[in-house]
Formats: structure tokens, sequence, C-alpha cells
């Protein structure tokens, strides 16, 4: 199934898609059916937080020539960098260097408290798409990444979330105007979404509609103003976002 939000009318529905069809869930006011493009596709969650994983690609820790990590490394980007499909990723002004990262999403479907790996499926609602925009001068001038990960709008996710996928060996890459830039499949992930899942519990408590970014692989490059970037995962989808200057 295809979990989505959408707006028409004024009102957001939470909805499955099929076809060219949105039709809402048991739980969604009104039980009429709409066409995609008498609306418009959201962020499919709005998570209390996202939980991203940096360096979990082996193709992407040799690029950089960083060691294999012993354990994931985390961070968060704050629930106000989330934007959904077609919104536009803002470039600030403080930084002269933004770049892109494809990045796999897991959906966390009901609260999560020091789950174990063999049941951590059990606490995912499903999968998507997710651009991991990072001001990559802030990140190297800070020596840590809160800033360089935070700004409004750099957190695009999407097109919705995908509840019958396996995600153990899926084509992920990314294309800036139409190029591909990245490209790789998510069994080069170092730690998988389940052991991503039972590390974070651990750590914090995970509510409904939290994601974890399991990481980019290689390819990483620069963001321009005008420029179109998606993020293709097999068996999930596209996420297509245009850059805009904070200023516009």
């Amino acid at each position: 199934m295809k979990a989505v939000r959408f707006q028409v009318n004024g009102s957001v529905v939470q909805g499955k898609l099929d076809g060219n069809l949105v039709i809402p869930l048991a739980e969604s006011s009104g039980a009429q059916e709409y066409a995609l493009e008498a609306g418009r596709l959201l962020a499919p969650v709005q998570p209390t937080k996202v939980v991203a994983i940096g360096l979990n690609y082996r193709d992407h820790a040799e690029e950089v020539g960083l060691p294999l990590p012993e354990e994931p490394i985390l961070f968060i980007k704050p629930s106000t960098s989330v934007i959904g499909p077609l919104d536009p990723i803002l470039l600030p002004r403080m930084s002269a260097r933004v770049d892109y990262e494809a990045e796999l999403a897991v959906v966390i479907g009901r609260t999560a408290r020091n789950v174990p790996k063999d049941r951590a499926a059990e606490y995912i609602s499903g999968y998507t798409c997710l651009n991991d925009v990072t001001a990559r001068d802030l990140q190297q001038k800070d020596g840590q990444w809160t800033r360089a990960k935070s700004f409004d709008t750099f957190c695009p996710i999407g097109p919705w979330i995908e509840t019958e996928v396996d995600p153990s060996d899926l084509a992920i890459e990314l294309l800036l105007n139409g190029e591909p830039k990245q490209r790789s499949r998510t069994s080069n992930l170092i730690f998988n979404p389940f052991q991503l899942v039972a590390f974070v519990s651990d750590v914090m408590t995970l509510f409904p509609g939290d994601v974890i970014a399991t990481g980019t692989p290689s390819g990483i490059g620069r963001l321009a103003p005008g420029d179109q970037v998606e993020v293709r995962i097999e068996g999930i989808g596209s996420l297509i976002n245009v850059v805009r200057n904070s200023d516009e």
C-alpha cells in the first residue's frame, strides 16, 4: 500500500494511493475518492524527529576515505526541516555549498523503546524516499552537524510510504537535472533498517511517524538555484524537488 497525506479543498486527507486515485483511510472523515491531480501530495509523515545515520554505505565511506563505523553514527534533523514532493529546497544565505544526499527512510509505525533487532519489523510502518540536504561548508566549519543539517526545507520526504517492500536490496539513485549522480543498493548499507531501529530505540523513544534516515551512498554533490533533484528508490517511487534561493 502507498500511504499518503493529500491536501485537497483546504483539507488534509490521510489515504492510500490506488492508481491515480487517493482513497481516504477508514479513520479519515468522509469517504470521497479524489483524483490525484485534484490536490497535492504532502510529506507523508509529520515526524516529531528525523534520526539520521552518518556514513552508513560502504561505498560512501570509501569515497570520503573513512573507516567503517563500529556502530551507527546518529544525528537529528528537526521536524521543521521536513517538506514534501515538489516543494522547494531553499538555499540559506549563510552557506556557499549545499549538497544533496539520497536516502532510504524508515517510518516508525508504533511507539518503540528498547526494541530487539528480531522484532524491529513489527515497529516499521513502511519506507519512503528522503533527501538529507546538507550545508557542506558549515558542516566542515562547525565540526559537528546540527546547523548544517537543520535548515528549513533540508529534509524532503515522500512521495508516499510504501508498506509492502523488502528494504534489504533496493536500487537507490539520485538524479540532478535528469543526470544520474548517485547510484547504489541498500544491500551496501553497513547497518540495515532493523539494526537501526533496535539501536536508535535503545537511545531514545521513537513515536509513530518518526523517521530514521539510513544514510547516503557515494556521489554526493552540490545543488544550485534552478536545479531539479530526484531521489528514486526501487519498489517505492520518486521524490522530486526544485531548488531556490531562500530570498525568492
